[in-house]
């Protein structure tokens, strides 16, 4: 039987790796600890199809160690711990290659329970740890796990990115290569493949595939969605459609449609998707898109996220209703989650600026003689429980971060 394209086209060294330059380009932080062969637990968190196992792999080939791989969705406790044991084996064996390396796809999938398993083994460095997930492991990934690993960030793959994998498979391809292929046009192509390798792959196979012995494979706008319309299923192997459908919901609620965000929203209950995934992204939204133009939304999505871990499916379909429904109507603003990423940029730009002596601690008599603390005032010694001082480091005293946007709630909080 024939594989499948994407599976075909796998790569097996960075030097064929597409995408995530910024992890494995020249210099970069991963490319460095896989050619010094000396790579620590890690978790790479991205979508669908931007090679979180395919690298995963790569490093396992290059650093020729011991790998092991477990999928959260089919594996517990025993299979993590029989895992463990080989490894434990493996490392105190007279023949080993170095620390095994246990990839586990999916990691958020797994309980707490799961996760404390890992604990010991990651620590004493029985295993070296990579997770691939495609959800926050600030939410998802239990505290001391993360502690114990890095979190690398993958991104969709871009256009240009995209042309040079098309262009790979169109070439190399034990099949595509002997073909007459025909690109016309990609924009429909790329745009039906959202920086996702998988998907673009998944594509063109469905065009090899449909295509009559003989006949140039046409790659086309038309034909692209021609094809996709009679075969939608051929661009969601995997359940990847599923981030098209959370894609809409969010977009419907941040437009505040909420006609759209609950028909969505039924899509995924019919789907039977998962509850607390719903429920996430709603928490997100709150905080992201509503943010301080109705803080009160971030306290119902919070509630609506503890409520769904305790009722699930099918009572839990009425109060993500409930919060959707609410997020959709409510005024919307941005300004934290601007704020917040203007601040980092400057943290970027600028680095680890000193904090001024006056706001820093002072619990040593010799920190006291150095000036730490000296001259801050209290503002609950002053009137209205506020006095004018400096906060900011010296070299950004101008900065400003937050910038109200225009409705009744932030323009309280703004003193205007």
């Amino acid at each position: 039987m024939q594989a499948p394209l994407a599976e075909r086209m796998r790569p097996t060294s960075l030097n064929d790796y597409i995408g995530q330059t910024h992890l494995v380009g020249p210099g970069s932080i991963l490319r460095r600890m896989i050619e010094q062969k000396r790579v620590s637990s890690f978790i790479l968190w991205g979508p669908p199809g931007v090679g979180k196992t395919t690298l995963a792999r790569i490093i396992a080939n290059t650093t020729n160690a011991p790998f092991y791989t477990l999928s959260a969705v089919h594996s517990g406790v025993k299979e993590v711990r029989d895992v463990i044991d080989r490894c434990r084996t493996e490392v105190n064996s007279m023949f080993s290659q170095g620390r095994p390396i246990l990839f586990i796809d999916e990691i958020h999938r797994f309980s707490k329970s799961q996760q404390d398993s890992l604990l010991g083994a990651v620590e004493s460095g029985v295993i070296t740890l990579i997770g691939a997930t495609t959800e926050n492991p600030s939410f998802e990934v239990i505290r001391p796990l993360l502690s114990r690993a890095s979190v690398y960030t993958l991104k969709p793959l871009d256009a240009t990115e995209l042309q040079t994998l098309l262009s790979n498979a169109i070439n190399n391809d034990e099949i595509l290569s002997k073909m007459e292929v025909k690109v016309e046009s990609t924009d429909a192509l790329f745009r039906f493949s959202g920086g996702d390798a998988r998907k673009l792959l998944n594509i063109l196979d469905l065009l090899e595939q449909s295509t009559a012995a003989g006949e140039p494979l046409i790659i086309s706008d038309a034909v692209v969605t021609e094809r996709l319309q009679e075969n939608p299923s051929a661009y969601d192997k995997g359940g990847e459609m599923h981030y098209d459908i959370i894609s809409a919901f969010i977009k419907s609620v941040r437009g505040s449609d909420a006609d759209a965000a609950i028909y969505w929203l039924a899509r995924m209950v019919a789907g039977g998707e998962d509850p607390e995934f719903i429920a996430r992204r709603l928490v997100i939204l709150a905080a992201e898109d509503i943010g301080l133009a109705n803080p009160n939304a971030l306290l119902l999505a919070n509630a609506t996220f503890d409520v769904i871990r305790k009722i699930g499916w099918p009572e839990g379909r009425i109060p993500l209703a409930e919060c959707t429904i609410y997020l959709a109507r409510s005024p919307k603003s941005n300004s934290a989650y601007c704020a917040i990423n203007k601040a980092l940029e400057e943290v970027g730009r600028s680095g680890d600026l000193p904090v001024p002596l006056h706001l820093r601690n002072a619990p040593t008599s010799l920190m006291k003689e150095m000036g730490y603390g000296a001259d801050y005032k209290y503002p609950h010694d002053f009137p209205g429980h506020f006095v004018q001082q400096q906060y900011l480091p010296d070299q950004l005293l101008s900065a400003r971060f937050w910038q109200p946007a225009e409705n009744p709630s932030e323009t309280r909080l703004a003193g205007k």
